[in-house]
């Protein structure tokens, strides 16, 4: 059979021509945008029927897949699979350089980044530069003072959603992350991570200059100003500057008890 004896089908939205018609159908929903399925709430449209009933679920907040050991609920079977491995500690990316490992390729991705030392986005009022567009625009908020998170119960505002996230927990008491060692929990997994080192005995935090180490950032950058002479925090009423904000606390009491 030649191609001679093949039917050229023509396409009725554009100009293209296919052999099949099968092809031609295939070509209008994909190329086309011929979006058959719509939402009722929101006019959008889709391709597939599979994918309108997922959307829907935006608009129910629906979640039928739940994880079985947590009982946390999802709105796609894709997000629980992801949410799983939290559980099961695998983390199946590796990094090819310092072999640290990943749940997720995503996390991956971003790390490489580190590797390879670019910092394409520019933060525009101080030339701070970030990996990530991401980063950059969650640090623009710091110039601009923007809180566009709310908390539903008390109105304070937050400029980072994980941030709103984090305070909502002093709302509900919870407190999902516990020590392995003791069984203390904690509403912020950061905390938890904190008060492992007693555990431990880690300290992760080393300071450059003499070499002494801290469980705590916090407590290296308050040594860090032992080694620059820097006194950031300054008396209002005064003038005098201190390099601890709780030495300053303790000396703002001499100013009240006058």
């Amino acid at each position: 059979m030649g191609f001679q004896d093949f039917k050229i089908e023509p396409s009725n939205v554009c100009d293209q021509r296919f052999i099949e018609r099968g092809s031609i159908k295939r070509h209008k929903l994909k190329r086309c945008i011929l979006k058959l399925h719509r939402c009722d709430v929101c006019e959008k449209t889709f391709v597939r029927s599979g994918t309108l009933k997922i959307h829907m679920l935006t608009h129910t907040g629906e979640k039928p897949h739940r994880c079985v050991v947590c009982n946390k609920g999802f709105a796609r079977g894709g997000y629980l699979k992801s949410h799983m491995l939290t559980h099961t500690k695998k983390k199946l990316h590796r990094c090819d350089i310092c072999e640290k490992s990943f749940n997720f390729s995503s996390n991956l991705r971003r790390h490489m980044l580190t590797h390879a030392k670019k910092n394409p986005h520019r933060c525009d009022t101080c030339d701070k530069r970030f990996t990530l567009r991401g980063s950059l625009n969650t640090h623009m908020l710091i110039h601009t003072k923007q809180k566009p998170h709310r908390c539903v119960v008390c109105e304070k505002k937050f400029s980072i959603i994980s941030n709103l996230k984090m305070h909502m927990l002093t709302h509900t008491k919870q407190k999902p992350h516990r020590c392995d060692f003791c069984e203390k929990k904690f509403s912020i997994i950061s905390n938890l991570k904190r008060h492992m080192l007693t555990h431990t005995k880690e300290k992760l935090f080393r300071c450059e200059i003499c070499d002494k180490k801290f469980f705590r950032s916090g407590n290296l950058k308050r040594h860090m100003l032992t080694h620059t002479k820097e006194k950031p925090h300054r008396c209002d009423v005064c003038g005098k500057s201190f390099s601890d904000i709780s030495n300053l606390k303790r000396h703002m009491l001499a100013h009240n008890l006058k």
